[in-house]
């Protein structure tokens, strides 16, 4: 039988894997990057569950991601571990984001093909009310202590992987392509597929980042499960390459 304290770190841990999939199905895979279009009903969904789970906007989101992949471990990176040390990144990495999230017209220039909505403006781009209903609900049903305790685990286990990715995946683990990404399964199977890096930088387009035998990504079978529903469509299924494998 679980104690109190076991039931509010699986409900914390839960609640950062719907969150996790939400941010790479997406907000990563289809937002930023187009490598797959859902339908109308689950962005709707994912959109719903990253502003009660991260308080995140998601334009603001891809416009970040984007300057990374423009330059990558380059000077002008929001977060890389090669200019600023991978302690940094990881211990800092929702200042560094939001340093370019807050900036107006970096926004509008990497995600210009995302404008604010009506909705957006009316509820998602108000983060502590999404966040707020999230801890509301936890609380009248595990109870004040347990509810606050397994949102605060969330936040901090959300956060910690997310940071991971920019982090200790540019600087640990294996580059089976030519990129500064690298791919860790241990962090994949904690962020839905977002430790294989390296695979991701290799093929940014694809929405598929588990690119050998053996690489499992979580991520990748939601939206083919999306698919087979008709719910998903997929920009190609063969990866496209950007940059080749190391020899």
């Amino acid at each position: 039988m679980l104690t109190t304290i076991g039931l509010a770190l699986l409900v914390g841990f839960a609640l950062t894997q719907i969150a996790n999939v939400a941010t790479t199905v997406y907000l990563h895979r289809s937002l930023a990057h187009r490598a797959v279009t859902l339908s109308r009903p689950l962005v709707m969904m994912n959109r719903v569950v990253v502003w009660l789970l991260t308080g995140i906007r998601p334009r603001q989101w891809a416009a970040v991601h984007r300057k990374h992949h423009a330059f990558t471990d380059e000077e002008a990176d929001p977060h890389s571990p090669l200019q600023l040390g991978w302690v940094r990144v990881q211990l800092t990495n929702v200042m560094l984001y939001r340093r370019v999230a807050r900036d107006e017209e970096q926004v509008k220039k990497f995600a210009r093909d995302l404008p604010q909505t009506t909705l957006d403006r009316i509820l998602f781009d108000h983060a502590l009310i999404g966040l707020g209903l999230t801890t509301a609900v936890v609380i009248a049903f595990l109870g004040v202590w347990a509810g606050v305790l397994a949102v605060a685990f969330h936040f901090v286990l959300y956060l910690s992987l997310s940071a991971a990715v920019n982090a200790v995946a540019h600087t640990f683990g294996k580059r089976p392509f030519q990129n500064s990404a690298t791919n860790l399964q241990w962090l994949a199977l904690l962020t839905c597929g977002e430790g294989l890096h390296n695979n991701h930088h290799a093929a940014p387009t694809s929405a598929r980042f588990s690119l050998d035998p053996g690489q499992i990504d979580p991520g990748w079978w939601f939206i083919r499960a999306a698919q087979s529903a008709h719910q998903a469509t997929i920009r190609h299924e063969t990866p496209v390459l950007a940059t080749p494998r190391s020899t």
